[in-house]
């Protein structure tokens, strides 16, 4: 019996004698089926040509990524706390190195996963830590692996103590959510925005989609539910899900520019001066 997982999003199944016959993830239309068709791998196979890095990204802020890239390739925070270690997002290769550093950074208490695309195999890393993960409840369908380590929420607010809450906004999936940090950028707060809130190319915007790989974009309505959601909370700094995608000051400003341009190209204001 083998959890497998699958090689286009990284996503761990529950424990079968042979390979899931699909990956619901990325048979949903937010995704794609890779190009050499359904493939598979474990975890014990990852290990063998796959290592994680430790990167200091600020003051209590850990980055862990996977090299060479693997299936989607984001990255994972941890975010150090007195009240506990949050692990924000989750990636699939967790190893005997990983456990050891993060032992030694504290460990973890909690584990929150922005949206469906980032679950990959957080009941290993729940399992290992001892740690509750905490997802939304409007992605429960989405769940690979079920576990009695998750944990559902509902609502638009899951305080997680140590100055960190879980904020719904909606849009790329119904339950996609964002971390608001109090105490990041010294103090002036970050938004640890996985993709719901994703930081473009130029680190100067955002931008929000329904599928990113597919190019199909939210609705006007949808992109203002989503500002409406974090514009109650102050922050300097944007972390995406990659590690140069990073908004580094004047993130909150950023934001409203990007949605101001998205809304503008949604409404053919942005763009017609390049038909003169």
């Amino acid at each position: 019996m083998v959890f497998y997982i699958c090689k286009t999003c990284g996503t761990q199944y529950s424990q079968s004698k042979e390979p899931p016959a699909y990956c619901l993830i990325c048979e949903d239309d937010r995704q794609y089926i890779g190009f050499q068709g359904q493939e598979w791998t474990t975890l014990q196979d990852l290990r063998q040509d796959h290592h994680n890095v430790f990167k200091t990204l600020e003051a209590g802020l850990i980055g862990i990524g996977t090299q060479p890239d693997f299936a989607i390739a984001q990255r994972a925070l941890l975010v150090q706390s007195q009240q506990g270690n949050v692990l924000w997002d989750c990636i699939p290769l967790i190893d005997d190195y990983t456990i050891s550093q993060v032992n030694a950074l504290g460990g973890i208490s909690a584990i929150a996963i922005s949206h469906p695309h980032y679950y990959s195999t957080m009941v290993e890393w729940a399992r290992i830590f001892d740690a509750p993960i905490y997802l939304h409840s409007k992605n429960r369908r989405y769940v690979a692996r079920p576990d009695s380590s998750i944990v559902f929420w509902d609502g638009d607010i899951q305080e997680m103590g140590g100055g960190m809450r879980l904020i719904r906004c909606g849009g790329h999936f119904p339950g996609s959510v964002v971390l608001h940090w109090a105490d990041g950028a010294g103090g002036k707060g970050a938004l640890l925005s996985g993709d719901t809130v994703t930081v473009a190319f130029d680190r100067k915007h955002v931008s929000f989609m329904y599928s990113y790989p597919n190019l199909v974009p939210l609705a006007a309505s949808t992109v203002r539910r989503i500002a409406a959601a974090i514009e109650p909370y102050p922050f300097e700094r944007i972390y995406g899900a990659w590690w140069p995608r990073v908004i580094l000051a004047d993130g909150k400003a950023a934001v409203k520019r990007s949605v101001d341009r998205y809304l503008a190209a949604l409404e053919g204001r942005f763009g017609e001066q390049d038909l003169d």
